[in-house]
């Protein structure tokens, strides 16, 4: 059986990688604070000193929440726009997004999450806005 060189090499750079990556947690400080996802962590069942694999899980949370976010902004403003291309005779002068619980839907949707919400939940552009400020 032949060893060849390369691939212990580059499994060392792989190694080396690694240990730098994880290193470098140590000095990040993640939006998401150590406690929290300790908790949540400690909640599913798992328990770990390792404060770098915390931050690990606190990044890749902080990466998926972002790419939610993101898309779900997308989303928005694909709704908006058909909007106003069917409003086209009326001047729209609001150009404020309004993320829906529809729009995150969606975006959840596509990384496999299914959210089900009370038909009470406020989806109307217009929730929350005072009623004398609406036609202005």
């Amino acid at each position: 059986m032949s060893h060849n060189p390369q691939s212990s090499d580059g499994k060392h750079d792989d190694d080396s990688t690694l240990s730098d990556f994880l290193a470098s947690l140590m000095d990040y400080t993640p939006t998401i604070p150590d406690e929290l996802v300790e908790q949540y962590l400690a909640k599913s069942g798992f328990q770990c000193p390792d404060v770098r694999l915390i931050r690990l899980v606190a990044v890749a949370t902080q990466k998926f929440v972002a790419e939610v976010a993101s898309d779900a902004l997308q989303h928005c403003k694909a709704r908006q726009d058909a909007v106003v291309k069917d409003k086209r005779d009326k001047q729209q002068r609001d150009k404020r997004l309004i993320l829906t619980m529809d729009d995150l839907s969606k975006s959840l949707r596509e990384y496999g999450v299914n959210v089900k919400h009370q038909e009470y939940f406020a989806d109307s552009p217009s929730t929350g806005i005072d009623p004398a400020s609406r036609e202005e």
